[in-house]
Protein backbone atom coordinates (compact mmCIF):
# COMPACT_ATOMS: atom_id res chain seq x y z
CA UNK A 1 0.00 0.00 0.00
CA UNK A 2 1.07 3.57 -0.68
CA UNK A 3 1.51 5.98 2.21
CA UNK A 4 -0.27 9.31 1.79
CA UNK A 5 2.32 12.07 2.03
CA UNK A 6 2.07 15.85 1.97
CA UNK A 7 4.32 18.49 0.46
CA UNK A 8 6.61 18.57 3.51
CA UNK A 9 7.11 14.78 3.31
CA UNK A 10 7.74 15.03 -0.42
CA UNK A 11 10.39 17.71 0.03
CA UNK A 12 12.13 15.57 2.66
CA UNK A 13 11.98 12.46 0.48
CA UNK A 14 13.21 14.17 -2.67
CA UNK A 15 15.92 15.96 -0.69
CA UNK A 16 17.21 12.65 0.65
CA UNK A 17 17.58 11.41 -2.94
CA UNK A 18 19.41 14.54 -4.11
CA UNK A 19 22.75 12.83 -3.59
CA UNK A 20 24.19 10.14 -5.87
CA UNK A 21 25.09 7.57 -3.20
CA UNK A 22 21.68 7.73 -1.51
CA UNK A 23 19.95 7.44 -4.87
CA UNK A 24 22.06 4.35 -5.62
CA UNK A 25 21.22 2.90 -2.18
CA UNK A 26 17.48 3.16 -2.76
CA UNK A 27 17.71 1.74 -6.28
CA UNK A 28 19.71 -1.25 -5.02
CA UNK A 29 17.27 -1.90 -2.19
CA UNK A 30 14.33 -1.72 -4.59
CA UNK A 31 16.15 -4.15 -6.85
CA UNK A 32 16.36 -6.86 -4.16
CA UNK A 33 12.99 -6.17 -2.50
CA UNK A 34 11.33 -7.87 -0.60
CA UNK A 35 14.72 -8.94 0.76
CA UNK A 36 17.05 -6.54 2.53
CA UNK A 37 20.80 -5.92 2.65
CA UNK A 38 23.20 -5.02 5.43
CA UNK A 39 25.23 -1.83 5.31
CA UNK A 40 28.40 -3.55 4.14
CA UNK A 41 26.69 -5.23 1.22
CA UNK A 42 25.00 -1.99 0.20
CA UNK A 43 28.34 -0.16 0.31
CA UNK A 44 29.91 -2.79 -1.93
CA UNK A 45 27.09 -2.53 -4.46
CA UNK A 46 27.38 1.27 -4.48
CA UNK A 47 31.19 1.14 -4.56
CA UNK A 48 31.64 3.48 -1.58
CA UNK A 49 33.56 3.08 1.73
CA UNK A 50 31.67 1.05 4.35
CA UNK A 51 32.19 3.66 7.05
CA UNK A 52 30.16 6.25 5.12
CA UNK A 53 27.09 4.12 4.58
CA UNK A 54 25.44 4.46 8.01
CA UNK A 55 24.95 8.22 7.58
CA UNK A 56 23.32 7.78 4.16
CA UNK A 57 21.01 5.06 5.47
CA UNK A 58 19.99 7.24 8.41
CA UNK A 59 18.94 10.05 6.03
CA UNK A 60 16.87 7.67 3.91
CA UNK A 61 15.30 6.15 7.01
CA UNK A 62 14.25 9.56 8.35
CA UNK A 63 12.77 10.34 4.94
CA UNK A 64 10.57 7.25 5.15
CA UNK A 65 12.21 5.46 2.22
CA UNK A 66 14.17 2.76 4.08
CA UNK A 67 13.21 0.38 6.88
CA UNK A 68 15.72 -0.96 9.41
CA UNK A 69 15.39 -4.54 10.66
CA UNK A 70 17.55 -6.50 13.09
CA UNK A 71 18.38 -10.13 12.28
CA UNK A 72 20.43 -11.52 15.14
CA UNK A 73 23.52 -9.34 15.41
CA UNK A 74 23.06 -7.83 11.96
CA UNK A 75 21.10 -4.72 10.99
CA UNK A 76 19.43 -5.17 7.62
CA UNK A 77 17.91 -2.43 5.49
CA UNK A 78 14.91 -2.80 3.23
CA UNK A 79 13.18 -0.41 0.87
CA UNK A 80 10.00 1.05 2.39
CA UNK A 81 7.65 0.57 -0.55
CA UNK A 82 4.86 2.49 1.16
CA UNK A 83 7.01 5.61 1.39
CA UNK A 84 8.46 5.17 -2.10
CA UNK A 85 5.06 4.65 -3.73
CA UNK A 86 3.65 7.59 -1.80
CA UNK A 87 6.44 9.85 -3.06
CA UNK A 88 5.99 8.82 -6.69
CA UNK A 89 2.22 9.11 -6.46
CA UNK A 90 2.57 12.60 -4.95
CA UNK A 91 4.58 13.63 -8.02
CA UNK A 92 2.03 12.09 -10.39
CA UNK A 93 -1.11 13.19 -8.55
CA UNK A 94 -1.73 16.20 -10.82
CA UNK A 95 0.14 14.92 -13.83
CA UNK A 96 -0.45 15.90 -17.44
CA UNK A 97 -2.95 18.68 -16.82
CA UNK A 98 -5.66 16.37 -15.62
CA UNK A 99 -5.00 13.77 -18.32
CA UNK A 100 -3.33 10.88 -16.41
CA UNK A 101 -3.76 8.58 -19.41
CA UNK A 102 -0.72 10.30 -20.95
CA UNK A 103 1.64 8.79 -18.35
CA UNK A 104 -0.55 6.28 -16.56
CA UNK A 105 1.44 3.41 -18.06
CA UNK A 106 4.48 4.57 -16.07
CA UNK A 107 2.59 4.19 -12.81
CA UNK A 108 1.20 0.83 -13.88
CA UNK A 109 4.66 -0.43 -14.69
CA UNK A 110 6.41 0.66 -11.50
CA UNK A 111 3.71 0.94 -8.85
CA UNK A 112 1.03 -1.63 -9.61
CA UNK A 113 0.82 -4.53 -7.16
CA UNK A 114 0.45 -7.87 -8.90
CA UNK A 115 -1.30 -10.83 -7.33
CA UNK A 116 0.76 -13.07 -9.54
CA UNK A 117 4.07 -13.77 -7.79
CA UNK A 118 5.62 -14.92 -11.03
CA UNK A 119 5.07 -11.50 -12.57
CA UNK A 120 7.33 -9.84 -10.01
CA UNK A 121 9.82 -12.62 -9.59
CA UNK A 122 12.01 -11.66 -12.55
CA UNK A 123 13.07 -8.34 -11.01
CA UNK A 124 12.79 -9.18 -7.32
CA UNK A 125 14.91 -12.33 -7.17
CA UNK A 126 17.57 -11.82 -4.48
CA UNK A 127 21.18 -12.77 -5.13
CA UNK A 128 22.97 -15.46 -3.11
CA UNK A 129 26.21 -14.58 -1.32
CA UNK A 130 28.84 -17.32 -1.51
CA UNK A 131 32.10 -17.30 0.48
CA UNK A 132 34.95 -19.55 -0.71
CA UNK A 133 37.58 -20.49 1.88
CA UNK A 134 41.18 -21.64 1.65
CA UNK A 135 43.87 -21.39 4.29
CA UNK A 136 45.90 -18.66 2.57
CA UNK A 137 43.31 -17.33 0.08
CA UNK A 138 45.91 -17.16 -2.70
CA UNK A 139 44.58 -19.34 -5.53
CA UNK A 140 41.60 -21.73 -5.42
CA UNK A 141 39.28 -19.43 -3.49
CA UNK A 142 40.42 -16.44 -5.56
CA UNK A 143 39.63 -18.35 -8.75
CA UNK A 144 36.22 -19.36 -7.44
CA UNK A 145 35.38 -15.77 -6.46
CA UNK A 146 36.27 -14.49 -9.93
CA UNK A 147 34.46 -17.31 -11.71
CA UNK A 148 31.24 -16.98 -9.74
CA UNK A 149 31.05 -13.26 -10.44
CA UNK A 150 31.10 -14.13 -14.15
CA UNK A 151 28.97 -17.28 -14.13
CA UNK A 152 26.47 -15.99 -11.57
CA UNK A 153 25.21 -13.22 -13.89
CA UNK A 154 23.95 -11.12 -10.97
CA UNK A 155 22.17 -14.05 -9.26
CA UNK A 156 25.24 -14.89 -7.17
CA UNK A 157 27.93 -12.79 -5.52
CA UNK A 158 31.30 -14.39 -4.89
CA UNK A 159 33.64 -13.68 -1.97
CA UNK A 160 36.82 -15.37 -0.77
CA UNK A 161 38.88 -15.45 2.41
CA UNK A 162 41.32 -17.54 4.44
CA UNK A 163 42.20 -18.45 7.99
CA UNK A 164 45.82 -17.34 7.46
CA UNK A 165 45.71 -15.01 4.44
CA UNK A 166 48.91 -14.39 2.52
CA UNK A 167 50.13 -10.95 1.55
CA UNK A 168 48.92 -11.35 -2.03
CA UNK A 169 47.50 -13.96 -4.43
CA UNK A 170 49.84 -16.18 -6.42
CA UNK A 171 50.89 -14.02 -9.41
CA UNK A 172 50.44 -16.89 -11.88
CA UNK A 173 46.83 -17.25 -10.76
CA UNK A 174 46.08 -13.57 -11.30
CA UNK A 175 47.82 -13.65 -14.69
CA UNK A 176 45.78 -16.69 -15.75
CA UNK A 177 42.49 -15.14 -14.64
CA UNK A 178 43.32 -11.94 -16.50
CA UNK A 179 44.19 -13.93 -19.61
CA UNK A 180 40.85 -15.74 -19.36
CA UNK A 181 38.95 -12.47 -19.38
CA UNK A 182 38.29 -11.86 -15.68
CA UNK A 183 38.41 -8.51 -13.93
CA UNK A 184 41.17 -8.98 -11.32
CA UNK A 185 41.18 -5.40 -10.02
CA UNK A 186 39.64 -6.17 -6.63
CA UNK A 187 41.03 -9.66 -6.05
CA UNK A 188 43.12 -9.79 -2.88
CA UNK A 189 43.92 -12.07 0.05
CA UNK A 190 41.55 -11.51 2.98
CA UNK A 191 41.05 -12.89 6.46
CA UNK A 192 37.71 -14.49 7.14
CA UNK A 193 37.52 -12.07 10.09
CA UNK A 194 36.36 -9.45 7.54
CA UNK A 195 33.12 -11.39 7.24
CA UNK A 196 32.36 -11.62 10.95
CA UNK A 197 31.39 -8.01 11.66
CA UNK A 198 27.84 -6.62 11.75
CA UNK A 199 28.40 -4.67 8.53
CA UNK A 200 29.79 -7.66 6.60
CA UNK A 201 27.65 -9.18 3.84
CA UNK A 202 25.47 -12.03 5.11
CA UNK A 203 26.49 -15.35 3.58
CA UNK A 204 24.11 -17.94 2.15
CA UNK A 205 26.81 -20.52 1.35
CA UNK A 206 30.32 -21.11 2.73
CA UNK A 207 32.43 -23.53 0.67
CA UNK A 208 35.89 -24.78 1.67
CA UNK A 209 38.20 -25.62 -1.25
CA UNK A 210 41.25 -27.02 0.60
CA UNK A 211 42.48 -30.37 -0.69
CA UNK A 212 42.74 -31.66 2.89
CA UNK A 213 39.42 -30.61 4.48
CA UNK A 214 39.93 -32.71 7.60
CA UNK A 215 40.89 -30.46 10.49
CA UNK A 216 39.66 -27.34 8.70
CA UNK A 217 37.14 -25.28 10.65
CA UNK A 218 34.67 -22.81 9.23
CA UNK A 219 34.53 -19.44 10.99
CA UNK A 220 31.55 -18.37 13.07
CA UNK A 221 29.97 -15.91 10.65
CA UNK A 222 26.47 -16.04 12.19
CA UNK A 223 23.45 -16.68 10.04
CA UNK A 224 21.95 -19.81 8.53
CA UNK A 225 24.37 -20.44 5.69
CA UNK A 226 24.91 -23.85 4.08
CA UNK A 227 28.44 -25.28 4.22
CA UNK A 228 30.23 -27.64 1.86
CA UNK A 229 33.73 -28.96 1.11
CA UNK A 230 35.00 -29.12 -2.45
CA UNK A 231 38.59 -30.39 -2.06
CA UNK A 232 40.84 -29.25 -4.90
CA UNK A 233 44.60 -29.43 -5.55
CA UNK A 234 46.75 -26.57 -4.26
CA UNK A 235 48.49 -24.54 -7.03
CA UNK A 236 51.24 -23.65 -4.57
CA UNK A 237 52.35 -27.29 -4.90
CA UNK A 238 52.40 -27.31 -8.71
CA UNK A 239 55.86 -28.21 -10.07
CA UNK A 240 57.51 -28.24 -13.45
CA UNK A 241 58.11 -25.65 -16.13
CA UNK A 242 56.03 -22.51 -16.62
CA UNK A 243 54.13 -24.26 -19.42
CA UNK A 244 53.39 -27.27 -17.23
CA UNK A 245 52.17 -25.09 -14.35
CA UNK A 246 49.94 -23.15 -16.73
CA UNK A 247 48.41 -26.42 -17.91
CA UNK A 248 47.73 -27.43 -14.30
CA UNK A 249 46.16 -24.03 -13.58
CA UNK A 250 43.92 -24.43 -16.61
CA UNK A 251 42.81 -27.83 -15.35
CA UNK A 252 42.08 -26.41 -11.90
CA UNK A 253 40.13 -23.55 -13.47
CA UNK A 254 38.05 -26.07 -15.42
CA UNK A 255 37.35 -28.07 -12.24
CA UNK A 256 36.11 -25.02 -10.39
CA UNK A 257 34.08 -23.77 -13.35
CA UNK A 258 32.37 -27.15 -13.78
CA UNK A 259 31.36 -27.23 -10.12
CA UNK A 260 30.07 -23.68 -10.19
CA UNK A 261 28.06 -24.29 -13.34
CA UNK A 262 26.32 -27.21 -11.61
CA UNK A 263 25.88 -25.17 -8.42
CA UNK A 264 24.31 -22.15 -10.13
CA UNK A 265 21.92 -24.44 -12.04
CA UNK A 266 20.44 -26.04 -8.91
CA UNK A 267 16.65 -25.62 -8.40
CA UNK A 268 17.07 -23.54 -5.24
CA UNK A 269 13.38 -22.81 -4.80
CA UNK A 270 12.43 -26.47 -4.66
CA UNK A 271 15.22 -27.62 -2.30
CA UNK A 272 15.16 -27.34 1.48
CA UNK A 273 18.30 -26.75 3.55
CA UNK A 274 19.17 -30.45 3.96
CA UNK A 275 18.65 -31.16 0.27
CA UNK A 276 20.86 -28.20 -0.68
CA UNK A 277 23.58 -29.46 1.65
CA UNK A 278 23.41 -32.91 0.04
CA UNK A 279 23.60 -31.49 -3.47
CA UNK A 280 26.59 -29.31 -2.60
CA UNK A 281 28.39 -32.29 -1.11
CA UNK A 282 27.72 -34.21 -4.32
CA UNK A 283 29.23 -31.39 -6.35
CA UNK A 284 32.37 -31.57 -4.22
CA UNK A 285 32.75 -35.30 -4.87
CA UNK A 286 35.65 -35.44 -7.32
CA UNK A 287 34.62 -38.93 -8.43
CA UNK A 288 31.18 -37.71 -9.59
CA UNK A 289 32.20 -34.32 -10.97
CA UNK A 290 34.75 -34.64 -13.74
CA UNK A 291 36.70 -31.52 -14.75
Amino acid sequence: MSRLIDECDAVTGLGSLGQSTRLAVLRNLLRVHPDGLNAGDIARRCDVPHNTMSAHLAVLSRAGLVLVERQGRVMNYRADLGGFRGLVEFLARDCCGGRPELCGDILQRYLAVSDDAKATESFMTPAFNVLFLCTHNTARSIMAEALLEKIGRGRFRGYSAGAEPAAEPIPEVIDRLRALGHDVTNLRCKSWDEFKGPDAPRMDFVIALCDAPHGQFCPDLSGQYVTAAWPLPDPAQFKGSATERTTLLNELYAMIRRRLEIFTSLPFKSLDRMALKARLDEIGDTVRVAP
